[in-house]
């Protein structure tokens, strides 16, 4: 929906908002918000509201902190939870004193990749994201525990799948705030659940993901359960992704789609997917941006770990749904929900083009199942794998341009900084693992 001043001053009297949540996002993904009184709306709605960047993760230093908040009106919500003194919500561009956008903020990154695409013809990039996330028990004090609510599989129902109610919830409080939701069910792994929605252009799809977040994580507690978008939370069993399914539009037109084609791909969708393969490795920082991340992406749990693409084939990392026309599109399978939105659409969106730009050659579908294949016939397949930890990931996002690119140098010299101290800090420590293995034996 669009709204106008006027539309937001109208709604927040005649439902008795209270408070505004001016929200953005820092590098690492994460929700911030000035909350301010209803009486200073008109300031917000001004771009007039200002705040201090540098107690924000990734921002600026202290002698440079000042920061406006430019609130996009299309992003308007009435939280639904609340009965009275309501409180809503809008997303909020990050400019600078002078009135140019801030460098760092990565709704403004993506924006500027979107902007080099609109400058290729491509007038959208439709994404249709599919976040998952596992339920655990709280404790008397309501905090998380690692005890699941439920033993369920993939498709099941009550009473093995024991979050339902809760699932059913969030999804009425989500359609009350604009989402059109397509499907929910319980996922592989007990205590993991998936809602998919209906796709949005890039920006608002990386709104309506950390709105997702926060909209599940509100819900659960309301049940007495914890959500975590933790990519690999628990040993064994499957991991949480992120699948992006994705496109690129010129108006009305799908250019991913060729009917003459054999399997319904235009050469445009061809060079994105080459791109997005070529950079794969590159990428991986931001689309798996955690630690733990790389314990999801290992063989057997149906997450993909390997640099290749087919048209049926769920092992690889880029899979082709059935769907044509209008429909078309390639879906990436290895990012997982810690990651930053609109980071992770920036580098995808910004590799895709590089592949489109230089017609980088597509690789041959790989049809067979990666994952009982040997090392040896993979490298004869000339199969890559995603790295195997963070550190691995950060060395090649340095090593490549069009990411490095994509990111701008202020958002790539601090990511940088804060992974390497998160890598630091893991390498470091000394886990539980180690004990149980090493302090009887040696």
């Amino acid at each position: 929906m669009s709204f106008t001043k006027e539309d937001i001053k109208r709604i927040a009297a005649e439902q008795n908002v209270r408070f505004i949540r001016l929200q953005f996002t820092d590098l690492l993904g994460t929700i911030k918000n000035v909350e301010i009184p209803v009486n200073q709306l008109d300031k917000a709605l001004d771009n007039k509201m200002m705040f201090d960047g540098s107690s924000i993760e990734g921002y600026v230093r202290i002698e440079e902190s000042d920061m406006y908040l430019y609130p996009d009106l299309d992003t308007w919500v009435v939280f639904p939870w609340i009965a009275e003194d309501r409180i809503a919500r809008l997303i909020c561009d990050i400019y600078m004193p002078d009135g140019t956008p801030f460098a760092g903020d990565p709704r403004g990154i993506l924006k500027r990749c979107l902007k080099e695409a609109e400058e290729m013809g491509y007038t959208a990039m439709n994404v249709g994201p599919e976040p998952e996330f596992f339920l655990f028990k709280t404790n008397a004090n309501g905090e998380p525990t690692t005890e699941l609510n439920d033993q369920g599989g993939y498709f099941d129902l009550a009473p093995m799948d024991m979050g339902e109610n809760c699932r059913r919830e969030i999804v009425l409080t989500l359609e009350e705030m604009g989402f059109e939701i397509e499907a929910s069910h319980h996922e592989v792994a007990p205590g993991q659940h998936e809602i998919d929605f209906k796709y949005a252009d890039a920006i608002r799809a990386a709104d309506q993901i950390q709105t997702f977040k926060l909209v599940v994580k509100t819900i659960a507690r309301v049940h007495g359960l914890h959500a975590t978008f933790m990519p690999k939370p628990l040993f064994g069993v499957n991991g949480s992704g992120m699948h992006c399914h994705q496109s690129l539009f010129n108006g009305n037109t799908n250019t991913f789609y060729d009917e003459k084609d054999k399997l319904g791909l235009s050469e445009t969708a061809r060079y994105y997917m080459a791109g997005i393969l070529q950079h794969a490795r590159a990428m991986a920082a931001i689309t798996n941006p955690t630690v733990n991340s790389y314990k999801r992406l290992v063989p057997g749990y149906e997450a993909p770990c390997y640099v290749a693409w087919s048209a049926s084939n769920r092992s690889p990392m880029i899979r082709i749904p059935a769907s044509r026309g209008l429909s078309t599109r390639v879906e990436i399978r290895n990012p997982d929900p810690a990651a930053n939105p609109y980071l992770a659409l920036a580098v995808m969106l910004k590799a895709g083009l590089d592949g489109i730009q230089n017609k980088l050659p597509l690789p041959s579908p790989t049809d067979r199942n990666i994952y009982i294949m040997s090392e040896e016939e993979r490298v004869d397949a000339g199969i890559p794998s995603l790295p195997v930890n963070l550190k691995e990931a950060l060395d090649e996002m340095l090593r490549s341009d069009v990411i490095c690119d994509a990111l701008g140098d202020h958002a790539l010299a601090h990511f940088y900084e804060l992974k390497e101290i998160e890598w630091d800090m893991y390498r470091t420590q000394v886990h539980e693992w180690e004990r149980d293995q090493y302090l009887t034996l040696y």
